[in-house]
């Protein structure tokens, strides 16, 4: 629940820095720093760097779908579209980790499970429909949304295919290793956005932004998402993502002035609702 506020909150966030920095630029530098911090978190509580090589393939692909190709749509996604619309689509990975859950035989799904996602997934739609500003009204936001839905279905792939290394990794060292490993081939890629970064004109809110990003939302969010998928699974753990773009609703309406409409706060209440009915089954 604490994750998915910071997470809601961070759609408004990011998008005030990226008004600021570029978008690769701006992820690079968050991942970098969240990937030191972790680095020696991990150090100074577990200990050394241990891989079994056996794992180091298979590790390595997760932090590149979990993080690099994740973070690149959702940073260029979300620069070309609005915070709360990014959000909407964010939203819809639970039913990709629903979809992958079944593919990889990891759980069975019950009835009341269902209904829940279903109805928390149409409150999302809800939602959206409901948005004052229309859905998708420009080319522009069109490829923002579709980029930040590809990246929903790379976060579902990394939730459901972390599981089987929490049996062997803790949730830090796991989360670290693959940060680190993602890190990398999203610092090479972001080379021409660093050096093109007028970073002294970056005001104290820009940089207030990327703390907040990186030690938050990257930090102690990433750890606990790993936690909640290793304690209730990753269906469980997924559906608690349509909590976010209701939150990511009120905090734009706060911090970048769009409006609730009734159709919003109705859909808000489905996705409510329907997290609560999942949680209890």
């Amino acid at each position: 629940m604490f994750m998915a506020i910071i997470w809601g909150t961070n759609f408004a966030v990011v998008k005030r820095a990226l008004s600021e920095m570029l978008p690769l630029a701006f992820n690079a530098l968050r991942f970098s720093l969240a990937s030191i911090f972790l680095f020696l978190a991990m150090i100074l509580s577990e200990g050394k760097f241990l891989l079994d090589k056996k794992d180091f393939k298979g590790i390595f692909l997760l932090g590149l779908i979990g993080h690099t190709c994740y973070q690149f749509l959702f940073i260029y996604g979300i620069a070309r579209t609005s915070a709360s619309v990014s959000s909407l689509m964010l939203a819809t990975s639970p039913v990709f980790v629903a979809v992958l859950s079944l593919l990889a035989q990891q759980e069975r799904p019950s009835a009341k499970l269902l209904f829940g996602v279903s109805l928390s997934l149409t409150g999302v739609f809800v939602l959206m429909l409901g948005s004052p500003s229309g859905f998708m009204s420009a080319e522009r936001d069109a490829l923002g949304a579709v980029l930040v839905l590809i990246g929903a279905i790379c976060w579902a792939t990394y939730t459901v295919f972390s599981k089987p290394y929490l049996a062997r990794y803790s949730p830090l060292r796991l989360t670290t290793i693959t940060m680190v490993f993602g890190t990398l081939v999203l610092d090479v890629l972001a080379i021409p956005s660093l050096l093109a970064q007028r970073w002294g004109k970056t005001s104290l809110v820009g940089w207030t932004g990327l703390a907040y990003s990186f030690g938050l939302a990257i930090v102690f969010g990433y750890v606990v998402w790993d936690i909640g998928i290793d304690r209730v699974g990753p269906r469980r753990t997924a559906v608690y993502q349509n909590l976010i773009p209701v939150i990511a609703a009120i905090v734009s309406y706060v911090l970048l002035g769009e409006t609730l409409g009734g159709l919003q706060i109705g859909g808000a209440g489905m996705v409510v609702l329907g997290v609560y009915l999942t949680r209890k089954t």
